[in-house]
């Protein structure tokens, strides 16, 4: 009978445990995104600043945009690669990609408007929190939605490309990003439970740093969308 008693008192120190170590971890994955969010704005502010990188950047746009889909692609691997000094370089090879490449349209916006920008931001913010925090503590598996989420991706994708090259309408661009926001929020929710659910107690300190790097990764770049069609958005609504 005394043995029993203290059976549940061991769980439960073993699920504080657990817990605690998926708590660090999780600090661990905000931790490195909020510095890749940082990272994209002090690149993005440095060439909005000078007129001849701005131009310089925008001339290779679509170089950059390409880069960061093959980035997306490519950086996973790299990430779980054994070498740390490849994952970090995988990582802010990203951030660096998208500061560049959102450059002209957050410069365009700072020089019009620049509390567009700030407001933007802090509705993506928001926005990313409020999904990310429901993907953390939801019960219900999301595991179900990745394919759809792929899939609304992929459709985004070409309807966006379809309206730059050929129909060219602001109330097209406007209709897309607002669907964009939406499916990220979603994206967001589902990423988080995801990277939760990668959390193993024990993994050695290199695949745990791996698996932190990698759900920053995945966050990063839901957030960095959230806020360029955000911003979008707000660009639109105020031009008409």
């Amino acid at each position: 009978m005394a043995e029993s008693r203290y059976q549940p008192q061991a769980r439960t120190e073993t699920r504080a445990e657990i817990d605690q170590g998926l708590r660090s971890y999780m600090l661990g994955v905000y931790n490195y995104m909020a510095l890749g969010v940082a990272a994209t704005a002090i690149i993005t502010m440095l060439v909005a600043s000078n007129p001849a990188a701005m131009q310089a950047v925008y001339s290779l746009k679509w170089i950059f945009f390409i880069a960061i889909i093959g980035m997306g692609f490519l950086a996973p691997r790299l990430i779980f690669s054994s070498n740390p000094a490849v994952a970090h370089g995988a990582f802010w090879g990203y951030v660096a990609l998208w500061g560049l490449a959102i450059a002209p349209m957050v410069g365009t916006y700072l020089a019009v408007a620049p509390g567009m920008v700030t407001q933007a931001f802090l509705i993506s913010a928001v926005t990313f929190g409020a999904t990310s925090l429901a993907g953390y503590v939801t019960k219900r598996d999301l595991s179900g939605f990745g394919t759809f989420f792929m899939m609304a991706s992929i459709g985004i994708l070409i309807a966006m490309l379809v309206n730059v090259f050929f129909v060219q309408s602001s109330m097209m661009s406007l209709l897309t990003s607002v669907v964009v926001v939406l499916l990220f929020a979603g994206i967001t929710a589902y990423e988080t439970q995801q990277i939760k659910e990668m959390y193993v107690e024990g993994d050695a300190p290199g695949v745990q740093r791996g698996k932190s790097i990698f759900g920053a990764f995945m966050l990063y770049g839901s957030f960095i969308t959230l806020f360029i069609h955000i911003l979008n958005i707000l660009g639109i609504m105020r031009s008409e």
